[in-house]
């Protein structure tokens, strides 16, 4: 029998996996056709990813994807150098075992292999499970949990703001980093991780300033600039067009002008929910 559990970890996986884009509705009653069981548990699901900041509710829009705004995505890197860097920084006690190390491997392997392949959802998958993966192996389950679902968020970032962030680079990062850890320089994986987390960040399209109509600015900019009236009565007219004709053609050509319309951007922001079986 599906659990609520079950339904969250698959709505988890498929955002990490970029599966379901930022915005995408979650019916009630979809979901429980799709996994077989009531709206019941399927609501429990939702309110469980939703006390995790991965779907949020609307009284008219019902559950979707959360939509991060650019000082959300801001907020969600910060945390995430706060924690990946603390976690590192408290192995200088103690250094990683082999075990650890060996699942690190392991999981790079994957990634590699991911990287070799075609499917690009595994892909996406890997490269962002890496730093839960790594909170795991070295013995921290409460960060693992927090960092899986920091890692969800900034999937969506990702894909909200448009990155430009190469995957085989990220992967390049992941394993100089586990390097770092295995000769025991831990300053250096401490960096390392610095550094791959602010080149993942830099890649994000965000606004520099904070400027709340900088969207409709943007939308509602003139598609082509307009010719003003002086450079129209500058320009050189035929000589073989008597002055007394030339002007009535300058103001049928200025009022045929505002006929062109501009067009709107689409206005049609709904997303389907993705496939998640």
């Amino acid at each position: 029998m599906t659990t609520a559990n079950d339904i969250s970890n698959r709505i988890m996986e498929a955002v990490m996996a970029q599966k379901l884009a930022p915005g995408s509705r979650l019916g009630e009653q979809q979901l429980a056709m799709l996994f077989d069981c009531s709206r019941t548990i399927v609501r429990e699901a939702l309110t469980r990813l939703s006390t995790r900041g991965i779907v949020t509710v609307s009284a008219r829009r019902g559950w979707y994807v959360v939509e991060p705004s650019e000082h959300e995505a801001r907020e969600a890197f910060e945390a995430r150098r706060v924690i990946e860097l603390g976690l590192l920084h408290q192995l200088k006690a103690k250094a990683p075992d082999k075990a650890a190390l060996r699942q690190l491997k392991l999981h790079l392997q994957r990634e590699k292999a991911a990287l070799a392949g075609t499917d690009v959802g595994l892909r996406t998958y890997l490269l962002g499970d890496f730093h839960v993966c790594l909170a795991e192996c070295l013995g921290n389950a409460l960060l693992a949990d927090t960092l899986r679902d920091f890692t969800a968020r900034t999937t969506l970032i990702a894909m909200l703001y448009q990155s430009s962030h190469d995957a085989a680079q990220s992967c390049e990062d992941h394993v100089r980093i586990v390097e770092a850890l295995e000769a025991g320089d831990i300053a250096r994986a401490e960096l390392l991780m610095a550094e791959h987390i602010g080149t993942v960040q830099a890649a994000l399209r965000l606004q520099a300033s904070t400027d709340p109509l900088a969207g409709l600015r943007d939308a509602l900019a003139p598609v082509a600039p307009v010719a003003s009236a002086s450079s129209a009565a500058s320009a050189p007219s035929a000589p073989d067009t008597p002055a007394a004709t030339a002007a009535p053609a300058k103001r049928r050509s200025r009022t045929r002008s505002p006929s062109r319309s501009t067009p709107s951007p689409s206005d049609d922001g709904s997303a389907y929910l993705g496939a998640l079986l």
